[in-house]
């Protein structure tokens, strides 16, 4: 008698029973994390999953959950809060079998945003549940992993800006950029690239971002044709702007056509140091590090495992329709007044108000 192949073993589907920590921080964001922990035995039953709930208790813990879960030998560690959560756990992942899923709960979510992960309690952990693991690159900045993007200039001045106002959200952060940004100074920087090439140029420049990754977060696309899975980074330079551009600036960083401005100037590359006169902040996934004088940036390639998604719908931010409305608005005649653009910036801040 034959004993026929069961449906899993002739379509090779993975049947064995995985091991999930759900890591999460109980502090931020409470209700939305709790229905989250409730809706986990919908998507993960127990005949397929092995789960427990991990709770942070301090600054760091979620670090060392991730480091326990290596030496156990977990199958993946889900981050549930936002980027500060994720990005903390994922750097405890690198160099090992354990993959990183997300669970988005934070104003940003830049990671989950790129990898094109549901902004949705329900989307996101059945994107979890069909266990899709890619093996993905990472950066370094001075030795500290990141997953996104780290940098120089404003936008480092701005997450110093932000961080220090102790206030959350992407109002805070527009308003901070709104009100820093036609004050800020740029400032000259070399970049000593190391691989592909060898070469040197000088750049004044309002920002330089190392991406590894195409957003900051919250959709905002300094480096559109960055992947995380092509061995390289995308670096960004944007050259000083008047007011006047910026509205334009603004738009092209919602819609992904940054890189056709022509105050922008981009590399790919797989190593390169960032030289300036002074020591002053940098940021590092959008945490501010401050007195850092040189910059040594380089891409670790396929080094961190992460569940993906599969079936990516293509969604629309509100900010997309926001700027393009304005933008279209001023874009005609090309001559403005920073009279005109002031008052630009405050109908951005009251719509996004209103959608609050």
């Amino acid at each position: 008698m034959y004993n026929l192949p069961t449906f899993a073993e002739q379509y090779k589907i993975d049947m064995s029973v995985k091991t999930i920590w759900f890591i999460v921080n109980p502090i931020s964001g409470t209700q939305q994390k709790k229905k989250v922990v409730a809706k986990i035995p919908e998507y993960f039953p127990e005949d397929r999953f092995a789960v427990e709930i991990k709770y942070t208790e301090y600054a760091g813990h979620a670090a060392e959950i991730a480091r326990e879960a290596v030496e156990k030998k977990v199958d993946i560690v889900v981050a549930v809060g936002g980027d500060g959560t994720v990005n903390e756990s994922a750097r405890a992942l690198i160099h090992s079998d354990v993959a990183l899923g997300i669970v988005p709960c934070g104003s940003g979510n830049g990671l989950a945003r790129h990898l094109d992960l549901p902004m949705n309690a329900d989307g996101a952990l059945q994107i979890i549940s069909e266990c899709n693991i890619h093996t993905l690159d990472y950066g370094l900045i001075n030795g500290k992993p990141f997953f996104c993007t780290a940098g120089v200039g404003f936008d480092a001045f701005l997450s110093d800006k932000f961080n220090k106002s102790g206030k959350r959200g992407l109002l805070s952060y527009i308003e901070n950029a709104l009100r820093e940004g036609s004050k800020y100074e740029p400032e000259t920087y070399e970049l000593e690239i190391h691989e592909p090439e060898s070469e040197v140029r000088t750049y004044r420049a309002f920002l330089i971002t190392c991406a590894n990754a195409s957003q900051y977060g919250n959709d905002f696309y300094i480096a559109p044709h960055a992947s995380m899975s092509d061995g390289l980074l995308d670096v960004t330079i944007m050259e000083p702007f008047s007011v006047i551009e910026s509205a334009q600036i603004a738009y092209q960083l919602v819609n992904k056509t940054i890189t056709q401005n022509s105050k922008i100037k981009t590399i790919k590359c797989k190593e390169l140091t960032i030289h300036r006169k002074t020591p002053g902040v940098i940021h590092v996934d959008g945490d501010p590090l401050d007195d850092v004088e040189d910059l040594h940036v380089s891409l670790i390639a396929k080094d961190i495992k992460m569940v993906v998604n599969l079936n990516k719908q293509s969604w629309q931010h509100p900010l997309l329709k926001i700027f393009t409305d304005l933008y279209n608005e001023v874009s005609q005649p090309l001559i403005e007044t920073p009279k005109k653009i002031s008052r630009i910036n405050g109908e951005i801040l009251n719509k996004l108000r209103n959608k609050n």
